[in-house]
C-alpha cells in the first residue's frame, strides 16, 4: 500500500495557495474519496488493479453521490464491489452527515494525521 500523505498535504496546499473560495469543500472531498478508497481496498483485499492470490472481491466501478455539508455539496465517487455492498462509513444510514464528517476528523486525528 502506497503512503498517500504526503501528496494530499501537498494537493491541499497547492490548492490552497491559490485562495479559492472552495478551498475547504475541496478537502474535504479529497480526504472523503481517500477515505473510500482506503475502505473499498480492505473489503477488496487488494489495492485497485492489482493482481493477487489474496484478493477477496473485485471492484465494479464507481456510483455517483452528492453529500450535503455546511462547506457545501460535496460530489462523490463511491466505490462498488462486484460481490456484496460498500457504504461509506463517513455517510453512515439516517446519520446527521456533519456528525459524521466530525467523527471522520476526530479519527484522522486520533490516529496520527497531521497535514
Amino acid at each position: 500500500m502506497t503512503n498517500p500523505t504526503i501528496a494530499l498535504v501537498e494537493y491541499l496546499r497547492k490548492i490552497g495557495m491559490d485562495q479559492d473560495k472552495d478551498f475547504l469543500a475541496e478537502s474535504v472531498r479529497v480526504m472523503s474519496q481517500m477515505l473510500m478508497e482506503l475502505e473499498a481496498q480492505q473489503l477488496t483485499g487488494a489495492e485497485k488493479h492489482e493482481r493477487t492470490a489474496a484478493r477477496m472481491n473485485y471492484r465494479n466501478g464507481y456510483r455517483e453521490r452528492m453529500w450535503k455539508t455546511r462547506v457545501g455539496e460535496i460530489d462523490l465517487h463511491i466505490p462498488k464491489l462486484r460481490v456484496g455492498t460498500y457504504f461509506p462509513s463517513l455517510l453512515e444510514p439516517r446519520r446527521h452527515t456533519e456528525k459524521a464528517l466530525l467523527a471522520v476528523v476526530q479519527q484522522a486525528c486520533g490516529r496520527g494525521f497531521d497535514p
